[in-house]
């Protein structure tokens, strides 16, 4: 669809101008909306005149070719739509309301264990990608997602003032634009002193290219510009490659890995979500579960009267 409808439009400048989101965030919106407008216009409707019966149309279309949890992300945007429209009067009643999103998969977050981490973590740094500096780099990086338990673009998206190395804060720019102080742990500390300690180097080999600087960026990638989520998803799949690990692990793994680990030392959970920066308590309590089946597996795997149990249990997962 060429045009934007000017409901559409209107909503989308109001989350971007007045409601200051994100800009991922905004073009997550103008992707969903879009889509629904177009479904819309073949059918000879504009957004604020269509019924439930239309809405509820097009989210059995869209079952056909997204997973549930995309289904249930367009239809919270169509929420949000439609609550603007009401509130400024483009719109009598909302058609979203009483329809109800598709039933979610429990699907509990990926975790590493310590030991895990640890080996991850251990790797000589003149390993054999070759550039130290870019090693050093590295760890830094991994040590924040893990030290500090941040999103991989919160972490590339660093600068260099937000980082307070001697109270060992970190000022993060999250979802939402929200800001909040995160600390981070000693050998985070350690990796991030090293790298501030060789990023100029970093900085003039690309200027010697006729590279410039991404500004105040913390993390640069070899031609001297802020470093992108994906480069660091690809050092951290040969990172574990290196490590011996037989699985795969996202940036946000280390993430998980951090709450999880956190929740398991006893840490309590409201404060485990203001490190997270989650808006729910809900979102947070997913690492509890985590913790709870890795105690089962512990359980399974070593009590005597639970053998047994433990056998028949990991029989019923491989059928299930």
């Amino acid at each position: 669809m060429d045009a934007v409808p000017p409901a559409i439009r209107a909503f989308l400048d109001h989350i971007g101008w007045e409601r200051n989101l994100a800009a991922h965030t905004s073009r997550a919106y103008a992707s969903d909306l879009n889509d629904f407008a177009t479904f819309c216009a073949n059918r000879g409707q504009a957004p604020e005149s269509v019924d439930r019966e239309l809405v509820r149309e097009w989210l059995m279309s869209l079952h056909d070719r997204l997973a549930p949890s995309s289904v249930a992300r367009r239809l919270s945007a169509l929420r949000s739509l439609y609550r603007f429209l009401c509130r400024t009067g483009r719109c009598a009643a909302s058609p979203v309301d009483g329809l109800r999103g598709p039933r979610q998969p429990q699907s509990l977050p990926r975790v590493l264990s310590v030991d895990e981490m640890i080996a991850l973590l251990s790797p000589p740094l003149d390993g054999p990608d070759g550039d130290p500096v870019l090693q050093v780099r590295d760890v830094a990086i991994l040590e924040m997602l893990y030290g500090a338990g941040l999103r991989v673009s919160e972490c590339t998206g660093l600068d260099l003032q937000r980082v307070h190395a001697d109270e060992r804060l970190v000022w993060v720019h999250g979802k939402g634009s929200k800001t909040r102080v995160v600390p981070f742990g000693r050998k985070a500390l350690d990796a991030l002193t090293i790298w501030l300690g060789v990023r100029g180097e970093l900085l003039a080999r690309a200027r010697g290219r006729g590279r410039t600087d991404a500004g105040t960026a913390l993390f640069l990638n070899w031609r001297g510009t802020r470093l992108s989520a994906r480069s660091v998803a690809r050092m951290l799949e040969k990172r574990c490659l290196r490590a011996g690990l037989r699985k795969t692990v996202s940036p946000h793994a280390l993430r998980h890995s951090f709450a999880t680990h956190l929740i398991d030392a006893g840490s309590d959970m409201r404060e485990v979500q203001e490190l997270l920066g989650h808006a729910r308590l809900s979102t947070t309590q997913r690492y509890a579960h985590t913790s709870l089946g890795q105690l089962m597996k512990v359980y399974d795997r070593a009590h005597p009267h639970a053998v047994g149990a433990g056998r028949a249990r990991a029989a019923a997962q491989e059928t299930s």
